[in-house]
């Protein structure tokens, strides 16, 4: 997870250039990084839906203190076993084997860090849980409820989120199937003939 900052950022990180994200990672911690980083990777775009402007400045505020934080090693192990495919316990009880991190405020990974940027204006990232979300869906609801710390949310949480808008570059950029499929064929007979 990274988000988006433009320029704001440019004169203390000139090689992020001026379409810049800010991120956590296992390296440098938080840090500016360049958009086009990303270029080839599958992204998804989660735009915040009627965030304010006035808002959106506390967040880059919020970032700009955070430069010196470190990755949270802890979190990420915690989220691995979270994530693991087929962990040994039921599924109703993963995301409860989560330990919220080491606890150390200085350390962050790359979800807990935006969502301490949205929590703090008051932008909801889950939706609150009513009496009806329980009756429909008992085991949903339940970790709803228990997702409130900003060290449970997974990157995830941001794209199954009502509260914001989902953008596909891919599709965006004019996806066409069939010219993706004749440039697969194309590409698997030149590996046949050994080009």
């Amino acid at each position: 997870s990274a988000m988006y900052v433009g320029d704001r950022f440019h004169e203390r990180f000139p090689r992020a250039g001026k379409s810049a994200l800010i991120e956590a990672n296992l390296e440098h911690g938080v840090e500016v990084v360049p958009l086009s980083r990303y270029a080839h990777f599958n992204t998804r775009i989660c735009r915040p839906r009627n965030l304010r402007p006035e808002d959106l400045e506390t967040m880059l505020q919020f970032f700009g203190a955070s430069f010196e934080k470190t990755y949270d090693l802890k979190n990420i192990i915690d989220l691995a076993r979270y994530l693991l495919p087929t962990p040994p316990v039921p599924t109703r009880l993963r995301r409860r084997m989560l330990a919220l991190g080491s606890g150390d405020p200085t350390q962050v990974i790359c979800s807990s860090l935006l969502v301490q940027a949205f929590l703090a204006v008051g932008f909801p990232i889950l939706p609150d849980v009513s009496l009806e979300d329980e009756a429909a869906a008992p085991y949903s609801a339940r970790e709803l409820r228990h997702i409130r710390d900003y060290s449970l949310y997974t990157p995830r949480d941001f794209d199954l989120s009502p509260y914001f808008e989902i953008i596909k570059p891919t599709l965006e950029e004019g996806f066409d199937y069939k010219a993706m499929q004749a440039s697969l064929i194309r590409r698997h007979e030149a590996l046949e003939a050994g080009e």
